[in-house]
């Protein structure tokens, strides 16, 4: 299987679709909210403002990653160019922490000046319209991911989800501080949204991190893929599984062992049964199978931890 994870025209043709429309939002959501940040001088407004200038860079990010980890392997990347993906997310990682310090610095020097926030209305009115853009833009994410199953399309929509809930603190804490009277809402609200930040880039930081040191996939899924290959695969022959990620593509590797005399030609036979089992299951993976003679071991595998390499 060479191209299993490759996207089809159309699916590359939507994904960028989706890459570009979040890229737009996200444009036009820096404009408003720096003019209601610049207007009110809530550090809430602040946050979320930076919240999207970083929406912004991830968007530009996950544009460029889509279309470059969808480049089919070449002789300078065999395995494809999947992990552009998770670089790209370090580097998103980054921006995130830096700002998040940022505006936690921010939100407390306006603690202790005891500094109040001004024309409220304006920073409700810019969230309540960053809210239905996002929600529009999350909408239109969906349908492309339930269309091409898209790994960073998904990712994105997640973050966008996550917009929804910081729009919505920025209101809280404008009304709080403005017409509720509650002393120090928007800078503790600054506070938590730093915290959010900081939270969202220690889970992004955890994914790329497993994909660029091909960590193996859950064990859930291991046991899945181990049923389908067992269905044509002789009883008990799988061994030294090994599985990892990179982007959309998935890899796949294994042992099985054939009897000493079999032919080259019916060995062949029964991986492509496999491989076609495994196909239909797991259709963006790359899968290799090993052969191994009954009886000979050659390598050790996680079942087979007593066993050990035996000379020819």
């Amino acid at each position: 299987m060479d191209d299993g994870a490759a996207l089809s025209v159309s699916d590359a043709i939507l994904t960028r679709r989706a890459a570009l429309a979040s890229v737009a939002v996200a444009i036009l959501l820096l404009a408003l909210k720096g003019w209601a940040a610049w207007i009110t001088g809530s550090v809430a407004m602040l946050g979320s403002l930076a919240d999207t200038g970083l929406d912004l860079v991830a968007s530009l990010v996950t544009l460029f990653s889509v279309r470059y980890a969808a480049q089919p392997a070449d002789n300078r990347h065999r395995f494809g160019h999947g992990k552009a993906e998770a670089l790209a997310a370090l580097f998103q990682v980054i921006l995130i922490s830096i700002s998040a310090c940022g505006i936690a610095i921010q939100a407390v020097r306006r603690l202790i000046e005891g500094n109040v926030s001004a024309n409220a209305e304006y920073g409700i009115g810019v969230s309540v319209a960053a809210l239905i853009a996002t929600l529009g833009l999350i909408v239109y994410q969906r349908h492309v991911i339930r269309q091409t199953q898209s790994i960073a399309i998904t990712a994105d929509n997640v973050h966008y989800q996550s917009d929804l809930l910081l729009n919505g603190a920025v209101i809280l804490a404008l009304l709080l501080d403005q017409f509720a009277g509650v002393t120090g809402a928007d800078p503790v609200f600054g506070v938590l949204i730093a915290a959010w930040l900081l939270f969202g880039a220690m889970r992004a930081s955890t994914a790329a991190i497993n994909q660029l040191m091909d960590k193996e996939w859950p064990e859930s899924r291991r046991q899945q893929l181990l049923e389908v290959a067992a269905r044509s695969a002789p009883p008990g022959s799988i061994h030294d599984l090994r599985t990892r990620s990179s982007g959309a593509q998935d890899f796949v590797q294994f042992h099985i062992w054939v009897p000493g005399d079999m032919t080259v030609s019916a060995a062949h036979r029964i991986t492509e049964r496999i491989e076609r089992d495994l196909e239909a299951a797991f259709p963006k993976a790359e899968i290799l199978i090993h052969l191994d003679p009954e009886g000979r071991i050659d390598r050790l595998g996680e079942d087979d931890e007593e066993l050990r390499e035996t000379p020819e």
